[in-house]
């Protein structure tokens, strides 16, 4: 009876102490590469505010817990030492106890990144859904989507020294739901070490710093995005190159450990307007 106890407490403060040290491996990893530029929402920041709750707060949350669950886990430890609570322990119940608690951890962590996906899943429900015909079109070309006679480029008078200039007949919706696509395509072939697809979407330069970073990932990751908008947030354009930047706001998990990650990073992209049909080119990644 005295060994079951021990074993319950033992369990319980490891589950206190332990936090997830596993990471989503995500296209492009953690760090800003490539070029990057000064951009700003082409539309009002209101109009685009998520209503889930702020980031920070689950952090605070979670700090809060982990130094509680220290003090706790501390005591409990200390009254089974000086309580002499670990006499006549063996060595195959000590491995006992680790694999339990091991095992209720994960039970415990998977429960709750369900649940944290679920609660926030609904305020991006349908963001970057594309239609069957945009994929379609979407297949017989590596770049973007390209210009179209829309007849408007759909956002506001920019309210800062950030450039705003796209060409006449610009489709930005079209755009817009092609780079979500775009996006989703990129992290798989991220997963599967594809680096011949990875190289049709971005420039020399930055396939050279992705495939480093990828070499370094050993075998297939698991990295799903669970939902993704994308914004306009910076164009320009001259006789010779166009640019565009483009943020992309979500969330993205990994399917074997269960880790959860938010998308917040912005793709600089060019496209070479001397050459017909170019496709737009990812020249940097900013997280």
């Amino acid at each position: 009876m005295k060994k079951l106890l021990i074993m319950f407490a033992m369990i319980f403060a490891v589950s206190l102490v332990a936090s997830p040290i596993a990471e989503a491996k995500k296209f492009g990893g953690s760090k800003s590469i490539g070029k990057s530029h000064q951009t700003a929402p082409a539309q009002p920041a209101a109009t685009n505010t998520p209503t889930t709750a702020p980031a920070g707060a689950p952090g605070k949350k979670g700090m809060m817990g982990g130094m509680l669950g220290g003090l706790l886990a501390g005591g409990l430890l200390a009254a089974l030492f000086m309580g002499g609570g670990f006499e006549n322990i063996q060595i195959m119940d000590i491995l006992i106890i680790g694999l339990l608690a091991f095992v209720l951890f994960k039970i415990v962590r998977t429960v709750m990144a369900s649940k944290a996906g679920a609660q926030q899943r609904p305020a991006y429900a349908g963001a970057g859904q594309p239609n069957p015909n945009m994929q379609r079109q979407q297949a017989e070309q590596t770049g973007f989507a390209t210009n179209a006679n829309s007849g408007s480029n759909g956002f506001g008078q920019a309210t800062s020294a950030v450039p705003f200039d796209l060409p006449a007949g610009f489709d930005l919706p079209g755009f817009l739901e092609g780079a979500r696509s775009h996006y989703k395509t990129l992290q798989l072939a991220w997963n599967e070490n594809d680096l011949s697809k990875i190289q049709e979407y971005v420039s020399i330069d930055l396939y050279n710093e992705l495939s480093n970073q990828r070499r370094e990932l050993v075998g297939d990751q698991h990295t799903e995005v669970m939902f993704l908008d994308a914004e306009l947030v910076r164009a320009t354009h001259n006789a010779n190159l166009a640019e565009v930047s483009v943020k992309f706001s979500g969330r993205y998990r990994d399917t074997v450990e269960g880790v959860e990650e938010e998308i917040k990073e912005i793709w600089h992209l060019e496209r070479n307007v001397t050459q017909a049909n170019s496709p737009w080119l990812i020249v940097g990644i900013e997280q």
